[in-house]
């Protein structure tokens, strides 16, 4: 089952449903018809006859869950905490210093030149995601801000800046009540 954001079941998930397989295994074995699997465990018929057909063919084991789908991730445990260790050291520190953001494409570019191993985005997407890190929208800030001159701006101008509302801002103005002048 695909979902919107991409996904598949997590590992939660996955076991939620076996448990229904199994479920209805226990009552196959008890002679329940699959109308009254799929009414009890609140399932499609279709879906009760696929078990039925799976369990009389191999058993209990046929409806046990096949783990996560897709292929296996390329990098072993110890090259994902390597690739890790390199993004938090920031894209400037392979050359692209005009902002500090990791692109999907930056970061397959990364694997690429520490492993060899190319990626589409889809794939650094679910890499970046079994790293642990999600996708933000960035903070747009300054590396060479200075705090205290940001402050000092906001205290001594910004109140100029922000002002009060003009004459024009008094009241309303509809067709059936005219502006006050």
């Amino acid at each position: 089952m695909r979902y919107a954001d991409g996904g598949g079941l997590t590992a939660v998930g996955r076991a939620k449903r076996e448990a229904v397989r199994f479920e209805a295994a226990a009552m196959f074995e008890q002679g329940v018809r699959p109308p009254g699997v799929a009414r009890r465990l609140r399932v499609s018929r279709k879906y009760a006859y696929a078990w039925l057909a799976a369990w009389r063919k191999d058993g209990r084991a046929a409806l046990a869950s096949e783990g996560a789908g897709g292929l296996p991730c390329r990098l072993g445990d110890d090259q994902a905490e390597r690739l890790r260790a390199e993004l938090e050291a920031g894209p400037a520190a392979y050359g692209w210093s005009e902002d500090q953001r990791w692109t999907l494409t930056r970061v397959a570019e990364l694997n690429h030149r520490m492993f060899g191993c190319q990626c589409t985005p889809r794939g650094v997407s679910y890499l970046l995601h079994r790293l642990g890190w999600s996708p933000q929208v960035p903070v747009h800030r300054a590396v060479e801000q200075d705090e205290q001159v940001v402050a000092a701006w906001r205290t001594e101008q910004w109140s100029r800046v922000r002002g009060r509302p003009g004459f024009w801002a008094c009241g309303q103005s509809s067709r059936t009540r005219p502006a006050r002048t």
